[in-house]
């Protein structure tokens, strides 16, 4: 006999300025993000539709890195078509980031540590434990952007040369990933709404207040190029400042660690 499912199969969390967020709960999925994009090129996707996945077996991560999940975590992405796409690729980063360290700073014991980390990282004590790859294209004829969101809930994955972080580093009653993904998807709504209202500045002024402080030892690796120096800020639009003794740098693209101990 066929087991019931845990979850309802849809899930609506509602918004204050949109529509509702719909989110399909799938019990075994190989990609959240690739099955987004597969329905977006295919003209079937649609806007604020959320693909949790219970278990990930294909995951990705930045620069074509694979996200292995153990069971547990967090695997989500969101479907974004036509004017629900209207937010610069680049912005989303930070507007996501917000609305996952809200999120998973409801359940981080005092004494612990979290914070982001440009551009898309979230680092509990130091060690990174979530991050977020934003995804776009055209489909049909509509623009169309995908926001995949892992963070390490219940494990995180063995990987030689990473330390990496899980909820349950800190706390022994970890939450399902159902739950974090609705509280998620309620923060999107609100950091959406609020850059829909005043514009980058505000979540400028969000991120610096719950990312690396001011002044923390950076390395970034560009292409072939390496450079170090302290974190400045950010600008208008995002892009990262260095400060380095040439100068303050401004840092478009690349892979950012934490120095002088590697973080990623």
């Amino acid at each position: 006999m066929t087991q019931p499912a845990l979850y309802p199969s849809v899930i609506t969390i509602p918004r204050d300025n949109g529509p509702a967020w719909r989110m399909e709960v799938h019990e075994r999925l190989g990609s959240t993000s690739d099955l987004c994009k597969a329905r977006l090129e295919a003209g079937e996707g649609a806007d604020g539709v959320a693909i949790l996945a219970l278990e990930q077996t294909a995951g990705r991560g930045s620069r074509g890195r694979a996200w292995c999940d153990p069971g547990g975590n967090l695997a989500l992405s969101v479907m974004l078509v036509g004017q629900g796409a209207a937010v610069p690729v680049g912005l989303w980063p930070f507007i996501a980031g917000l609305a996952l360290h809200d999120a998973v700073a409801a359940y981080v014991p005092a004494g612990h540590a979290l914070e982001l980390k440009w551009p898309n990282d979230l680092l509990l004590d130091g060690c990174k434990m979530a991050g977020i790859l934003i995804e776009s294209g055209i489909g049909a004829g509509v623009s169309w952007q995908v926001i995949g969101i892992g963070a390490n809930l219940l494990g995180r994955p063995d990987i030689a040369g990473r330390t990496l972080a899980c909820l349950a580093d800190c706390r022994d009653d970890v939450p399902a990933a159902p739950e974090v993904a609705h509280r998620l998807l309620h923060h999107l709504g609100l950091w959406l709404s609020r850059y829909e209202a005043h514009g980058f500045s505000t979540i400028r002024t969000a991120w610096l207040e719950r990312g690396h402080a001011i002044g923390t030892p950076i390395r970034v690796t560009a292409g072939n190029q390496q450079f170090t120096g302290t974190f400045a800020g950010l600008e208008d639009d995002g892009i990262l400042l260095l400060r380095t003794p040439d100068g303050v740098r401004r840092v478009v693209t690349g892979e950012v660690l934490l120095a002088p101990v590697e973080r990623e």
